[in-house]
């Protein structure tokens, strides 16, 4: 049950660009809540085809930015700013559904729990979505929820500062004194939180029944650019490795899960993921060699 004084004070953030052929979707699961935020902000990057003003028409407070202006720990933080008068913060992306009527709800519910700082959603494969894309949202959001403090990262290591700001949410108090999104940041601004939420001695809640769907079919090309910017994160914030291990053994877990999956469901695939991993690997310390400065 979600207390009166949480449910009041929540801001759901939702940043866009062109995103007018996914807004009746993403707000058809936002009306249908139990839980009604006090607030909906919408960052739109200059949108040229009506996204703003369908947001408007929604009721959202709509923020329009320049295109080139948009990062994505700058833009998340802005919309952080403005939210003067909400506890939580839930931030959701454009091509994101809630699943479920309690989503919502079940998400804020574990910030009755003082010690909670952040938490996020369970995602889910989108309708139709292929083995390959399917498989990575089964192995990184499972069925089990879970809560995570620093000591947690001597058991999971890299694994403890998971997140995703998809479908996730922060106590203001927590974002504040992990220093808020970084700015500058364009790539994995919801690790960096993470890490140093958990530094600040706040707990991460995984939510798995706070559900959604959100996936993608990445073709070679954007999974090379999404793995070079993870390398190039680890490179330019070297202290996330050095205060929670190295990814390496994540990576082999994953890999032989995706097989295994691949066995079963869609054995002709396993060559093609075969490749995607070498292709990860490669993009991945590519990228660690030329990170951001």
């Amino acid at each position: 049950m979600v207390s009166a004084n949480v449910e009041a004070n929540v801001t759901v953030c939702i940043p866009t660009l062109e995103a007018a052929g996914l807004w009746k979707d993403l707000w058809s699961s936002i009306e249908k809540q139990t839980l009604q935020p006090s607030e909906v902000i919408v960052v739109d990057s200059a949108s040229t085809d009506g996204t703003a003003e369908l947001a408007r028409e929604s009721g959202c407070r709509v923020v329009t930015i320049p295109r080139e202006d948009f990062r994505h720990g700058g833009t998340r933080q802005q919309a952080a700013d403005l939210a003067l008068n909400s506890d939580l913060i839930v931030y959701l992306t454009q091509d994101l559904i809630l699943a479920d009527g309690d989503a919502l709800a079940r998400l804020v519910d574990v910030f009755a729990d003082p010690r909670v700082g952040a938490a996020y959603g369970r995602q889910l494969p989108r309708p139709g979505a292929k083995p390959i894309e399917a498989h990575a949202r089964l192995f990184n959001y499972p069925e089990m929820s879970a809560v995570r403090s620093l000591k947690s990262s001597d058991a999971l290591g890299f694994k403890a500062i998971f997140f995703s700001n998809s479908f996730g949410a922060y106590r203001k108090d927590s974002l504040r004194q992990a220093g808020g999104f970084p700015k500058a940041s364009n790539f994995g601004e919801d690790t960096v939180v993470a890490a140093r939420v958990l530094q600040r001695g706040w707990h991460i809640a995984y939510v798995a029944s706070a559900r959604a769907y959100h996936s993608h079919a990445y073709s070679y090309r954007e999974e090379f650019k999404r793995y070079y910017k993870i390398g190039q994160l680890h490179g330019s914030e070297p202290w996330l490795l050095r205060d929670f291990g190295k990814v390496s053994g994540e990576g082999r877990r994953f890999a032989m899960s995706e097989i295994r999956y691949l066995s079963r469901y869609a054995p002709w695939k396993i060559p093609d993921a075969i490749l995607r991993t070498s292709m990860k690997y490669m993009a991945y310390q590519c990228g660690r060699r030329n990170p951001h400065h």
